[in-house]
């Protein structure tokens, strides 16, 4: 797999990291969740995994040729919303030694891939029953 570095949000390198592979997916590099309220409501199955990320982060996409900023839609359970205000990113946990080579990987942190498409769309305006569901509250 080939990897193209969107970018972070921190001089140190070691922090969340977006990257564009050429599977036409993303590689989201993320803190880690182990444990909390959040991820007891997700259905995550052996293949993957979640990290967490500053909204910041997705404003790379813009490096890909996508709208970078704030989300419009939220599919669960691929991207959640923090009450922090940070997002939550289900995906394929990626353990390709290969890949995790050739990226800075503190401890805390592990990588999801995501497909395209499907960050895409999250870009665009939100549908009828994105909007309802937003509105529900949660339990």
């Amino acid at each position: 797999m080939q990897l193209r570095f969107l970018g972070n949000n921190s001089t140190s390198g070691d922090c969340p990291t977006l990257y564009a592979t050429d599977r036409d997916t993303y590689l989201v590099q993320g803190w880690r969740i182990l444990a909390n309220d959040l991820l007891a409501q997700l259905t995550v199955s052996e293949s993957e995994t979640v990290v967490e990320v500053p909204t910041e982060l997705f404003e790379h996409l813009e490096k890909d040729g996508l709208p970078g900023g704030e989300f419009r839609r939220l599919d669960d359970p691929l991207m959640i919303l923090t009450p922090g205000g940070t997002y939550v990113v289900q995906g394929q946990q990626v353990v390709d030694a290969e890949v995790l080579a050739q990226m800075s990987i503190p401890d805390y942190e592990t990588v999801v891939e995501v497909p395209r498409a499907a960050i895409a769309a999250l870009l665009e305006e939100p549908r009828a029953a994105d909007l309802q569901r937003r509105a529900q509250p949660a339990l």
